[in-house]
Order: C-alpha cells, then structure tokens, then sequence
C-alpha cells in the first residue's frame, strides 16, 4: 500500500476517535476518491504515492470551487466547510513553490525549449515549455499558476 495511503487511513481513524468530524469527512471523502481512481479502468490496481498526490489536489482543487461558489451564492456556513476541508487536505501536499522559485523554473524550461529548438521560444512553443516546467513542479504549485508563469515569460 501507498506509504500516503496509509498515512491518510491512519489519520482517519484518529480523527475519528477524536470526534474531529471535519477532519475525518475530508479524510474519508478523499479515501473513497482513492479507492475510485484505484478501480477505475480495465483491472483494479495499487496508486503510487506520486498518483495519490494527483488525486489529493484534484479533492483540493474540488474544495476551493466548492467554497467560491457557496461563497458566490451567499451561503457563508457551507463554504466555510469547504474551506476548513481543504486546509485539512493541504497538510498531506508537498510545499507550494514560491513566485520566485516558480519563475526560476520557468526560466530553465524556457532554456531547455530553447536548446531542443534551436531558437527562443514563441507563443507557439508555449505548450511545450509548459510541459517541460510542470515536469519540474511536480505538484508543487497548480497548473494554472505555472501556465501564467510561462505565458508572462514567452510574451
């Protein structure tokens, strides 16, 4: 089993010994979005940790809607839940980047493109160093940060 996997089991259940019902809904929700991705497919399977990573910022991510829009629609209760959620899912991800660290990231991915094509890279080349930068991140900051980021870098 995922050495994450099994952090997040374990936490359930003190959470749920502790009687920390926020905790443990977050927890128990994001296990059962595990156990989903695990089955889905042609054949069950066991997620890596870096796979049970991707499906805790995607609950993350669901958590931060989710509060926008309560928010949104005036039901502060519902979207204060949301977000009291996604702080207790944000301790199990790694460290966001920086901006700083961020466009230093940027930066070498640009470089990298720049190399492989023989040129600077353009507008056109954007998807390229977007994907050479995300390899770098590696779940360290969210896609649409590193997205602008590069957009900001190439224009």
């Amino acid at each position: 089993m995922a050495e994450l996997k099994a952090r997040l089991q374990a936490d359930l259940t003190a959470a749920i010994k502790n009687r920390e019902t926020v905790r443990a809904g977050a927890l128990r929700m994001t296990l059962a979005a595990i156990t989903t991705e695990e089955v889905s497919g042609k054949a069950a399977r066991e997620l890596s940790d870096d796979e049970v990573l991707k499906v805790i910022t995607r609950e993350v991510k669901k958590r931060r809607e989710a509060a926008e829009a309560f928010a949104g629609a005036g039901r502060t209760e519902q979207a204060e839940l949301e977000r009291s959620e996604s702080a207790v899912l944000e301790d199990y991800l790694p460290a966001q980047l920086s901006d700083d660290e961020l466009a230093a990231i940027v930066a070498e991915a640009v470089a990298e493109v720049e190399a492989q094509v023989g040129a600077a890279p353009g507008p056109k080349q954007m998807g390229q160093v977007i994907k050479a930068a995300n390899a770098k991140v590696a779940g360290r900051a969210e896609g649409g940060r590193v997205a602008a980021a590069v957009k900001a870098k190439l224009s």
